[in-house]
């Protein structure tokens, strides 16, 4: 049995739905703890409501990077992971940290990496005039929003969109390849060729074309 530590930031919808699949779909893991940086992060009710440890680690009472890391490894150490999942989790970790959890930490990024990696995405998508938008689902290593993809969704840009209505879109794509993922995690369906990830069916990552 897998055990699964997912970190957040604030509601933590992507965490909701990996934890409402793992139940759903009897995943050979569990949920053992969600961590947050914020004490008021909405999605720490949730998983408590649900019999889930919680934790906090605040950063703003720590004087470096570091310093912080330091304290969230331990943390999350303390609930022995298999996988850290990034759920909405608004921090840039240092490589201390992500050496740690190498191969076994995943983030999820609201654009077609690597395109439009950092904060904005679907502004950036817009000005640019992209017909599609999209979200990965990625590795963690310690430069910003790179290491070996696992699944991308692809969802188009409509007319008329604003940023608000792209960002609902891609969140929907979101919530169904997020949990895939991760199922593809716990069950060891994933394997490493060089840096990338391909599946033991054979093939590369999946990509998805969402309506």
């Amino acid at each position: 049995m897998k055990r699964l530590v997912i970190l957040i930031s604030g509601r933590g919808s992507n965490m909701e739905a990996i934890v409402q699949a793992c139940a759903a779909e009897g995943w050979p893991a569990t949920v053992a703890a969600v961590v947050s940086n914020r004490p008021d992060a909405a999605g720490l009710a949730f998983a408590a409501a649900r019999g889930i440890a919680t934790a906090v680690v605040d950063h703003k009472a720590y004087g470096s990077r570091e310093a912080f890391d330091a304290e969230l490894a331990r943390v999350v150490d303390g609930f022995s992971p298999d996988l850290v999942v990034l759920a909405g989790f608004m921090r840039i970790l240092t490589p201390g940290f992500t050496a740690r959890y190498a191969r076994r930490m995943l983030n999820i990024h609201p654009s077609l990496l690597p395109a439009f990696t950092g904060l904005h995405t679907h502004e950036r998508a817009l000005a640019m005039g992209c017909k599609v938008a999209g979200v990965t689902v990625h590795f963690v290593t310690a430069e910003l929003d790179h290491g070996a993809i696992v699944m991308q969704a692809v969802v188009p840009v409509q007319p008329g969109d604003d940023a608000q209505a792209l960002a609902a879109r891609v969140l929907a794509a979101e919530h169904r390849i997020y949990p895939q993922s991760v199922r593809w995690c716990v069950e060891d369906a994933l394997a490493w060729d060089g840096d990338a990830v391909v599946h033991h069916r054979g093939g590369a990552p999946q990509q998805l074309l969402l309506d």
